[in-house]
């Protein structure tokens, strides 16, 4: 059963409307188009938001949506707001995915000052297809960012020391020539490594959203 079936099997239908991502909540739905463009773990798929997160970086704070689809893929989605705003979806991929994608000593050379990498994909397994580009340059080296469990829009994020300071962690990003496509990579204060495959798109990508209560 689809999520919007559960949903609209409820007994009241909910009065919350819900109009733009930035107003997302706990339950809410997204669909999204089935346009070719996307890859396949995307296209035309349902997501729910199954936890709200929250970035924290030195002059900004960014909102990220996870999702959970009923093909039970979990993605991750947050609004890039530049001259104009687009969907960012991000993908976690395993150790194994990178050494498919990439060459580890290149790989490697994300880590080093001063930050100017430049990756060329290998091949692509099935997972990352479509996720992908055939090449990244790096952008961004070892920024310092705070990650919150927790929805900055709702909830005052701390600034001291302690359990509601945030776990910190190094951010580097690379994109693909026509930044349509990017790498973000997270170390943690543990040396636990996360690596995400991030894609942009248009708002309109999204074609309905249904609020949960």
């Amino acid at each position: 059963m689809s999520f919007l079936n559960k949903l609209f099997n409820k007994e009241k239908k909910s009065e919350r409307k819900l109009t733009q991502v930035n107003q997302l909540l706990l339950g809410d739905i997204i669909v999204l188009t089935d346009s070719f463009a996307l890859p396949e773990t995307l296209r035309g798929q349902q997501f729910q938001v199954k936890a709200i997160n929250s970035y924290e970086f030195e002059h900004t704070v960014q909102t990220e949506w996870q999702l959970l689809g009923t093909n039970s893929v979990e993605i991750f989605l947050s609004l890039d707001v530049e001259d104009t705003t687009e969907l960012k979806f991000s993908i976690k991929i395993s150790h194994e995915d990178v050494e498919t994608l990439f060459d580890l000593d290149s790989f490697s050379e994300i880590f080093d000052e001063p930050g100017q990498a430049f990756l060329d994909r290998k091949v692509d397994n099935a997972l990352t297809s479509h996720w992908s580009s055939e090449q990244y340059q790096q952008s961004t080296f070892a920024k310092v960012g705070y990650f919150h469990r927790k929805d900055h829009r709702s909830e005052n994020l701390s600034s001291y020391e302690g359990k509601d300071s945030g776990e910190q962690f190094e951010q580097y990003v690379l994109y693909n020539k026509d930044q349509s496509k990017g790498i973000d990579i997270e170390v943690w204060d543990d040396g636990d490594t996360e690596v995400c495959l991030t894609l942009f798109r248009p708002l309109t990508d999204i074609i309905d959203m249904y609020p949960a209560s």
